[in-house]
């Protein structure tokens, strides 16, 4: 033998006589990697291509037994074990592997100083190396380490994979693979279908004494993370046996069972929608019907939602939607005063699917309800109109009839001076004036302009638009922009759309 030839043959596996002994690889070495050698440019690995092949080799490094942590110091955990391939599966998700403590603390649940341990078996097993290492800037929040997820080169050597540099510029740890010895493509196998299985949390409470130490004597020896592919990655399928049952075959619950089999552990596509929505059944809908109905009802608030699913379940059923409900309310009418609001809901929606049985006539009902909705919002902006004038306006309406004749007289003075009329007992206005009033011909001052601007000014921060809708109907849109200005119109437009929707109620306070 060649002095080439001889470390590739003590580093490849001993020949497996079996499949229960394809996770001893007895001829490597132990498995650790100096402090000095944990950055991605002193590392020997190679960076691993995609987070799957990386899990690969997290489990042949965990079911593996090269790595001893209490050979170096006497404290953290006692080997590599379901933790850490937890923690190894959430790195497996980020890109870039940058993850911070409380995010993994929040992820696990486990501690933080736990978390840190479980990091630093990562990294003296080379599965993962330094790009950056985080700080703590004083007064400052810390910076999080950003990772290279690594493949060591036992790992290859024991599975007998080759590795290509395809640029002879670029580092070492950039190599590709190209290629499997064939001893190790049954093993590559297995280590897949563990990297396709998600790690869960153990049970915190166990029924009786003997499942609980054959559940650690389990992560021990490899239960979760063991090679051979007799284990399960469920702690919930570990049986009463006080046994191992890493070296056995666990028979699921005949309802996890299909046609005779077993499902595959290849994780399935969810059924969910693109969105994030899931098609609702029948009681989903009842259910969303009611909780609609609670929230859009005053009358409702307050009420058990599981009890208004049963009462609203006719409707619900005949796909009926909270408006379809408001608009059959208003035509049965509601009550004002409300006592038990299941039990009216319960009468006034007694016979409703088969009355509005089609969409055209909920579509009516719809129609009618928000029209009364509409003529109620502006009955109610109109009583709170009349009452800021009557309270609250610096201006009082004035009760003698001699003087509401004045009023009266003036404002169709304004009306036609806007036309461009004249008075026949008033002289007409200087250019002067036209210039400074804006109006083609002016029989008004610019006294009772300034008035009648500074009271338009007053309702518009009151959010009202009287006056001005006053001038508009009397005098035109373009007399009222000349005495108001474009202002003062483009804000009385504003508030009168925003009056007219259904949406909005415009108070004083």
């Amino acid at each position: 033998m060649s002095a080439v030839a001889a470390p590739a043959a003590v580093t490849l596996p001993a020949p497996r006589p079996s499949v229960d002994d394809a996770d001893t690889v007895a001829v490597l070495p132990g498995l650790f990697v100096p402090e000095a050698s944990q950055w991605l440019s002193t590392s020997s690995g190679r960076i691993a291509g995609d987070g799957y092949s990386w899990m690969q080799a997290v489990h042949w490094v965990a079911g593996s037994g090269l790595y001893k942590p209490r050979r170096h110091r006497s404290h953290g955990p006692r080997s590599f074990g379901p933790t850490t391939v937890r923690v190894a599966q959430e790195l497996a998700q980020l890109f870039p592997c940058r993850p911070g403590i409380e995010y993994l603390v929040r992820r696990t649940g486990l501690a933080e100083r736990s978390v840190q341990n479980h990091l630093q078996i990562l990294r003296e097993t080379g599965l993962l190396a330094y790009i950056v290492k985080g700080t703590r800037v004083p007064g400052g929040p810390a910076q999080a380490s950003e990772f290279a997820r690594m493949i060591p080169t036992e790992f290859d050597a024991a599975l007998g994979i080759r590795t290509v540099q395809r640029d002879e510029d670029a580092p070492a740890y950039t190599r590709a693979v190209s290629g499997i010895a064939e001893a190790g493509r049954e093993l590559m196998a297995k280590l897949a279908k563990k990297a396709a299985r998600k790690v869960r949390k153990p049970r915190s409470k166990t029924s009786s004494k003997a499942p609980a130490k054959a559940s650690v004597r389990g992560a021990e020896q490899g239960f979760v993370t063991a090679v051979s592919d007799e284990a399960r990655c469920t702690p919930m399928q570990v049986g009463t046996s006080a046994s191992s049952t890493a070296g056995t075959t666990s028979l699921p619950p005949e309802s996890k069972l299909a046609s005779g089999v077993s499902k595959s552990p290849t994780p399935k596509k969810s059924k969910a929608k693109t969105g994030g929505s899931r098609k609702l059944n029948v009681v989903g809908r009842r259910f969303q019907l009611a909780r609609e109905l609670t929230q859009e009802l005053d009358w409702l608030r307050g009420c058990s939602v599981p009890r208004i699913a049963w009462v609203a379940r006719n409707v619900a059923d005949a796909g009926w939607t909270v408006t379809d409900v408001r608009g059959w309310l208003h035509l049965r009418g509601e009550a004002a005063r409300v006592r038990r609001g299941s039990g009216l809901l319960a009468v006034l929606l007694a016979g409703a699917e088969t009355v509005l049985d089609t969409p055209a006539k909920r579509a009516d009902a719809i129609e009618q309800w928000r029209g009364a909705q509409e003529a109620a919002r502006r009955h109610r902006i109109q009583q709170v109109r009349a009452r800021t004038e009557r309270y609250e306006s610096d201006w009082d309406a004035p009760s003698s009839r001699a003087v509401q004749r004045e009023v009266e007289a003036a404002f169709a003075q304004v009306r036609e001076a806007a036309n461009g009329g004249r008075h026949h007992d008033q002289a007409p206005a200087t250019d002067g004036q036209r210039e400074a009033q804006g109006l083609a011909d002016p029989q008004i001052d610019q006294t009772q302009i300034d008035q009648m601007r500074a009271q338009a000014q007053g309702e518009l921060m009151r959010g009202e638009t009287d006056l001005i809708e006053l001038t508009v109907d009397s005098m035109g849109p373009e007399a009222a922009e000349r005495i108001y200005g474009a202002d003062m119109m483009r804000r009385a437009r504003q508030l009168a759309n925003t009056a007219r929707s259904s949406l909005t109620t415009i108070t004083h306070r």
